[in-house]
């Protein structure tokens, strides 16, 4: 029988286990050395798949930040986005002279219950934090670097939002491995949304949107590959590594992303609605177009 919780707070492991043997050196990419000292939660480096050069970016649960005492277990806070960040344009200066072939891959290892901010990453500026991932994460794929995400645990809420939502692909292990794939927990949903907590309770072992199993997201389109077997994750990374430098070289960057999964879902039959839900709101637009124009 598969082992539950496999890689949740264990981020050491993920790379470990997918990466070449010893091959990870934390805090340096290129020519570039990050603070270890910040966020020491934060896992970044260097390390090589089947000899090819990449970026690992992951979280590490048993490292918590001392500066903020909400961020431990794997929470992504302020610190943890802007060293995220770094990682991402070191890699972007690293290869910024090599042709868009030759590209390192940047492989995210997503393990995170969320954001969970405090006070003071809140007046402090938690948003620009988590804004400042997002934004590194599309100038990566824009310079050409193929971004691969891998659910090996929690994937939950704002922190899944930054990091790892914005990947070219993104994988994930099953349910029974310990993942979860979810924007907020039923309780809340209940709150915002009016509807019964037993009725949404019900709702959660079959409807897609409101299921938190990765299994549910791939439905959506939200998951772009089921990793059936953990021993399997290092093949999978590779081969989706490969399609998508395909892709971007023939110009087919509409396949890659977030805007392609909602056509994905679609096909999937999680996202029956949202075509004709776009469909009616552009028509809305432009017969309204005129005279916003005016």
């Amino acid at each position: 029988m598969a082992k539950q919780f496999l890689y949740v707070g264990k981020g050491d492991q993920a790379i470990t286990d997918i990466c070449d043997a010893d091959s990870f050196v934390e805090n340096k990419i290129g020519d570039s050395r990050l603070d270890a000292e910040l966020a020491p939660g934060a896992m970044v480096g260097e390390a090589t798949l089947d000899g090819e050069l990449v970026t690992v970016i992951a979280n590490n649960s048993k490292r918590p930040n001392p500066r903020f005492r909400v961020v431990y277990n794997g929470v992504i806070g302020m610190e943890e986005c802007y060293k995220f960040a770094q990682a991402m344009y070191a890699t972007i200066e690293a290869d910024k002279d090599k042709p868009l072939k030759d590209k390192r891959p940047i492989v995210l290892l997503i393990d995170t219950p969320g954001n969970s901010p405090g006070k003071v990453e809140e007046i402090v500026g938690m948003t620009k934090g988590t804004a400042s991932y997002q934004f590194a994460i599309e100038d990566a794929r824009h310079a050409g670097h193929p971004v691969i995400g891998m659910i090996v645990g929690r994937a939950v809420s704002g922190a899944f939002l930054c990091h790892g939502l914005l990947s070219d692909r993104i994988l994930a292990l099953p349910m029974k491995y310990g993942t979860i794939v979810h924007v907020m927990p039923t309780t809340s949903i209940a709150v915002i949304t009016k509807i019964p907590l037993e009725r949404l309770n019900e709702l959660v072992k079959t409807n897609p949107v409101f299921a938190s199993g990765a299994e549910f997201f791939y439905k959506l389109g939200g998951i772009n590959e089921m990793v059936e077997d953990p021993k399997d994750m290092k093949n999978a990374i590779k081969r989706n590594i490969s399609e998508v430098r395909k892709l971007r070289l023939e110009g087919k960057e509409d396949q890659l992303g977030i805007w392609h999964r909602g056509v994905v879902g679609a096909e999937r039959g999680g996202r029956a609605k949202r075509l004709n839900a776009i469909t009616k709101m552009r028509a809305e637009y432009e017969k309204l177009l005129p005279e916003l124009l005016d």
